[in-house]
């Protein structure tokens, strides 16, 4: 098969993997080294998204054949689909070739499993040395490491790999019987605890020795995946609903270190399981989804007050409201948290008003100390008004009642549904 044509079938088939990032990577050589692909160098061209990804990468599979039968996976043994594979030397050549043209930054390489965990690994792994070793490759490399390969083989991907990912598949354990059940759980997580067990020792073995211990200066050992380790999970193939997503996902980042948790809605495939739903679920569940994990990462809410536990609510759906967002349907399900003091609350009480992020509140925190603020304050701090102005106090604003009615403010927040056009196809 010509070259061409496999990069057409393995780019595409590499297109449902979302968990394609690059933050928190740092050159792997300077230029004076004479290492190419620089992730931090002058002259190459960054395309980043506003929470610090890369998008310059090179995203493939090595191959889409699979002897894994995930119902949900289009390239799942029993899915009639073409089949394509990559040498390890193509998959060199190639990202090679693309950097050179400045066309990208890195390299993302994923696959389906061939005859065994470990064959597979050893391939994406020598991908990743060659690239490294032979031709001085410095840019990113985001490895999708195996979780029944052996642990020999997720040090070496870890050595050469700036970021590794293990998908998690599915939420529960019973979607993941159902629907993938050559893949386990415990196998999944035993994988990610081995990937955090090496990053930290890593981290650990390169800090400078304390000076009061001084002893002969020794060699730092290589970097173990520098960037960390991600996973995505696919929303919608089963019935798991958001509560049961993000109490997931907030396992995952207490117990495996998590950089990131990407969440893919589910694609209906062709020839698909009638274990699956015939429509897929509407993007903006995915979009929600974001905004919750971001709520749990950042702004220290739990699960159960994004996502109230059904006893003792009138929410018993577990599902995340779809016409506003998590933070604004918490703060509306707790008037009695409002307003806040802008001039005297602390910042964890600030975190907590809609429309306040993370840079508005340090902003806030750093203009209240040269005096009160007042409403053109916040103007000229580029804080959204009609989204704050209903939550906080001010020495020239006070909501007065608009927290007594809920529902009226509900109703003024919420986006404005768009007129259908009737010319749309």
């Amino acid at each position: 098969m010509e070259l061409a044509r496999k990069l057409a079938i393995l780019a595409d088939a590499a297109k449902y993997d979302a968990s394609c990032a690059s933050s928190g990577a740092g050159g792997r050589n300077s230029l004076k080294s004479g290492g190419i692909g620089s992730t931090e160098g002058m002259g190459i061209c960054h395309s980043y998204t506003p929470d610090g990804r890369c998008v310059s990468l090179l995203k493939i599979l090595l191959t889409n054949f699979c002897i894994y039968d995930c119902a949900y996976c289009v390239n799942r043994i029993s899915s009639d689909v073409p089949r394509a594979r990559f040498t390890v030397d193509e998959a060199v050549q190639l990202t090679l070739d693309f950097y050179k043209r400045n066309y990208i930054e890195g390299l993302f390489l994923s696959s389906g499993i061939v005859r065994n965990g470990d064959y597979t690994m050893e391939r994406m792994v020598e991908v990743a040395r060659r690239l490294r070793e032979e031709h001085r490759f410095a840019g990113y490399i985001h490895l999708k490491t195996i979780p029944e390969a052996s642990p020999e083989l997720l040090a070496l991907a870890g050595r050469y790999a700036d970021r590794l990912s293990i998908n998690i598949e599915l939420p529960t354990e019973a979607g993941l019987k159902a629907l993938a059940p050559e893949k386990t759980l415990p196998g999944i997580r035993a994988a990610m605890g081995e990937v955090r067990t090496r990053i930290e020792e890593n981290r650990d073995a390169r800090k400078p020795a304390p000076i009061a211990n001084a002893a002969p200066k020794r060699r730092k050992p290589p970097r173990y995946a520098p960037a960390g380790q991600s996973t995505q999970m696919i929303v919608g193939a089963d019935d798991a609903d958001d509560r049961s997503i993000l109490r997931t996902s907030h396992g995952l980042y207490r117990d495996f270190g998590m950089r990131r948790v990407y969440y893919s809605g589910f694609s209906p495939i062709q020839d698909a399981s009638s274990r699956l739903p015939v429509k897929a679920p509407p993007l903006l569940r995915e979009h929600r989804l974001y905004q919750a994990d971001w709520l749990l990462r950042f702004y220290d809410y739990r699960v159960e007050e994004i996502v109230p536990d059904a006893v003792g609510t009138d929410d018993a759906s577990g599902m995340l409201d779809l016409d506003i967002d998590p933070k604004l349907a918490w703060a509306l399900r707790h008037p009695e948290a409002f307003p806040v003091d802008l001039d005297t609350a602390p910042r964890e009480r600030l975190l907590r008003v809609p429309g306040l992020g993370v840079r508005n509140v340090d902003r806030i925190l750093m203009s209240r100390r040269h005096g009160r603020l007042r409403v053109h304050d916040l103007a000229r701090l580029r804080v959204p008004l009609q989204k704050v102005l209903p939550f906080v106090e001010l020495s020239d604003h006070h909501p007065r009642r608009r927290l007594d009615d809920p529902v009226a403010l509900r109703a003024h927040l919420a986006p404005k549904p768009r007129q259908a056009d009737l010319f749309a196809a």
